[in-house]
């Protein structure tokens, strides 16, 4: 397979191993019914305020290989974005392109990557790759990513570091977005090739996961109107009459101890029969076997909108109707050019389970978060999604859109209902491990507790009851992390006595450890070593 290499490739290749781990700070949580509360909602939904890749670090311990569908809407790189490079990698020339960046903010200003810019493509695609490497590990194994970008620009490269992460065979296809409608008819402008479109890459986590994509059910003639043994169904009539060329008497045998009418023989053959009966397709109705139909009986017979890779403005919106749909929630001119609008998203997550985690690493507006929150609303639905955006605005604009969406808002002076919901606010906060990849105590101790246990199971921590180094039991496994701020800790058999809640094995994480290994073996205790045992993401 081709490969693309550009000024950094070597560096950012492994880049996101050494992306350090901040803990998530909690700011506030937000219902539709009771606003903006400092305890956590237990919704689901995050906003995280942050750099996106460090962000994506901080999800993998709860989140690696659950996201079932994720949709990023990077820069375009189109010269005229005010984008710059952040990322610390250790790499000579990329080094001074994050110098030119913190000189810039230092000056409260952005050193923007315009078209004079003749790194511009080897920036991009050193941003991209470590977050795109992130997010393939955050998408369970039958999960799918959705990318928009554009035609002129970074398309094609994008494509190529994608083959390379997510796998050649993994491509699913280019889906396009009818982005505008209007024609630009001033200055040279209205003689150029005018795009109308724009392209959303379109890969899947591992394609032999992939058995087919949840599809809207069209009007049919189908009908099912009786109750059967399994729901739902249509009684069909399985004798026929058996006068004249019709008589046959190899048609006439028990079905469900019964044999046809007088003068009537079967339709179906005995082994048509049998296997209709192990199916319970077989009951009887008002003193006559019938064959029930269940709508799953005909998949082939119904009929199904498809997955089309082509969206018209005029079914999902614009680029211009998107932003005047975000103006109109916020009541004021946000001041974005061009926003995806959310009937778009809606089509694209509406292929996959009501309950999927839904992931925007580019939230920018928060357009995802609207149309999970939309689908919700519509069908019942258990989505969540999670949200990443590094600008300032959002909580003032990412958030607070949401705020409105589930409370309800004004649209052309009418009154759009809210869709309820609600989510948790968060901040980046400290990393974990200090520079020398010692615990970082100034996190604090329950965040380190929360790792660890998250570490281990890959379920929620919840304080237990038990003090004394207790982190939980999950199956029958019990952990305890015998840890104290500026002393060293020891697993030996007075620490022993600190385990208090019984199990088929025990992990222990301690500085030191004293116990025989004969014991330890025969008792089924792993001892852990802090901080080199403590798994890293």
């Amino acid at each position: 397979m081709p490969t693309l290499n550009w000024i950094g490739k070597d560096k950012v290749i492994s880049h996101h191993q050494d992306v350090p781990y901040r803990v998530l700070e909690h700011k506030y949580g937000f219902t539709a019914e009771n606003g903006e509360q400092k305890q956590p909602t237990e919704s689901g939904n995050k906003i995280i305020h942050g750099d996106n890749l460090e962000a994506l670090k901080s999800l993998l311990p709860e989140y690696e290989g659950k996201v079932k569908c994720i949709y990023i809407d990077p820069p375009y790189n189109t010269g005229n974005e005010g984008w710059s490079y952040n990322d610390n990698v250790n790499h000579p020339k990329i080094k001074k392109w994050l110098e030119k960046t913190l000189k810039a903010k230092e000056k409260n200003k952005v050193a923007e990557i315009g078209l004079d810019d003749l790194t511009r493509h080897d920036k991009w695609l050193c941003m991209m790759y470590p977050r795109l490497k992130l997010l393939q590990k955050l998408l369970s194994e039958d999960g799918v990513i959705f990318i928009s970008i554009n035609f002129p620009h970074e398309h094609a490269h994008l494509k190529c570091i994608c083959n390379e992460i997510f796998g050649e065979n993994n491509y699913l296809g280019d889906l396009t977005w009818e982005s505008t409608t209007q024609p630009i008819n001033s200055g040279s402008s209205r003689f150029k090739l005018q795009i109308k479109t724009e392209p959303i890459l379109f890969y899947c986590k591992n394609k032999k996961y992939q058995n087919g994509f949840i599809l809207e059910e069209l009007e049919s003639n189908l009908k099912y109107p009786h109750q059967g043994k399994l729901g739902r169904c249509r009684f069909e009539v399985i004798e026929k009459s058996d006068a004249g060329d019709y008589k046959r008497e190899t048609m006439k045998f028990p079905i469900l101890g019964q044999l046809p009418r007088e003068g009537k023989r079967w339709q179906i053959g005995i082994d048509t029969a049998r296997e209709l009966e192990e199916r319970n397709r077989l009951e009887i109705v008002d003193n006559m076997v019938k064959k029930a139909v269940y709508p799953e009986d005909e998949i082939d017979k119904r009929k199904f909108k498809p997955f089309w890779s082509h969206f018209n403005a005029s079914e999902v919106g614009s680029a211009l109707s998107g932003k005047e749909e975000l103006n109109s929630v916020m009541e004021k001119a946000v001041g974005f050019d061009t926003v995806k609008p959310p009937k778009l998203i809606e089509e694209l997550i509406s292929h996959f389970s009501n309950d999927s985690i839904i992931l925007d690493s580019f939230a920018g507006s928060g357009t995802t978060a609207h149309a999970v929150l939309n689908l919700n609303k519509q069908d019942g639905g258990n989505r969540k999604f999670i949200l990443v955006e590094m600008e300032d605005y959002a909580n003032d604009i990412t958030a607070e859109r949401i705020k409105r969406v589930t409370v309800g808002y004004k649209k052309e002076d009418k009154q759009i209902a809210g869709t309820n919901g609600s989510f948790n606010f968060y901040e980046l906060g400290l990393p974990l491990f200090d520079d020398n990849q010692n615990l970082n105590e100034q996190v604090g101790i329950n965040k380190i507790r929360e790792y660890i246990w998250f570490s281990e199971t890959r379920t929620p921590f919840k304080e237990p009851k038990e003090a004394n180094y207790f982190l939980g039991k999950k199956e029958e496994s019990v952990y305890y992390f015998i840890y104290e701020k500026d002393q060293l800790t020891t697993l030996d058999f007075d620490a022993l006595q600190l385990i208090k809640t019984k199990g088929e094995q025990y992990v222990v994480y301690a500085d030191n450890c004293l116990l025989p290994k004969e014991f330890m073996a025969k008792n089924n205790i792993i001892f852990k070593k802090i901080p080199r045992d403590i798994t890293r993401f």
